[in-house]
């Protein structure tokens, strides 16, 4: 299972339609900020072991990549959260102006990092929170940007979505940040909270400028060498 299905669970054959006007809405003047928080605490078990925030992209570490994309989609603050070998990750990446926290407990799974991100956002001010992972290059700010939109309230809840299929990235506003982070456990993120509430979920199509892969196995690093996004 990769990475993205562990965070949003996302079943076969599933749809949610989006409301139009929800996702043409401009956001009301003076909302609150939504905040980039980026997932890069993974190990790369299927990679031998390389980070996969080290990835090289562009002649730089992946996790480079992820936060420009974040950044240029219009999200702050941003939260990066590591894991596996957080302290190279930090000497060899330059993650200037972001909040950089690391997850001791990273290798028990990606809702470890989850909750250690949502809780280092507490206190920010910031209305939602859209949550995207490091190994996900073939989606770029464009597509980020239009999730971003999605967000009305602190209640909000959105995400991108392949040709009606939910994907990522995931916006959740900062009202449902508690509930995630009771049910986050093991490798199941968000997956309770989107089941539960499937219906509120608002989707936004970004298949046509975005490509929701991920890094996962040998083969993939071929995908690197693209230019992307």
């Amino acid at each position: 299972m990769s990475a993205a299905e562990h965070l949003t669970d996302r079943p076969a054959g599933h749809r949610t339609e989006p409301s139009a006007a929800a996702v043409a809405a401009a956001p009301t003047e003076g909302a609150p900020p939504v905040a980039g928080l980026l997932l890069a605490a993974g190990g790369g078990r299927r990679l031998g072991g390389r980070p996969k925030a080290l990835l090289p992209y562009r002649d730089r570490p992946l996790v480079e990549n992820a936060v420009r994309v974040l950044r240029e989609a219009g999200c702050a603050p941003i939260h990066v959260v590591l894991g596996a070998s957080a302290a190279e990750v930090r000497e060899r990446a330059d993650l200037t102006g972001c909040v950089v926290v690391d997850n001791p407990d990273w290798e028990e799974g990606m809702g470890s990092s989850l909750r250690v991100g949502l809780g280092s956002l507490a206190g920010t001010g910031a209305g939602a929170a859209l949550v995207s992972l490091v190994d996900q290059p073939g989606i770029g700010a464009a597509a980020v940007a239009r999730v971003r939109g999605a967000f009305r309230s602190t209640t909000s809840l959105a995400a991108a979505a392949y040709d009606g299929e939910r994907g990522h990235p995931v916006l959740f506003g900062a009202d449902r940040w508690a509930d995630i982070v009771r049910t986050a456990t093991g490798d199941r993120g968000a997956r309770v909270h989107l089941r539960e509430h499937a219906k509120e979920v608002v989707l936004v199509e970004c298949g046509d400028i975005a490509e929701d892969y991920d890094i996962d196995t040998p083969p993939d690093l071929a995908r690197l060498a693209r230019t992307g996004p």
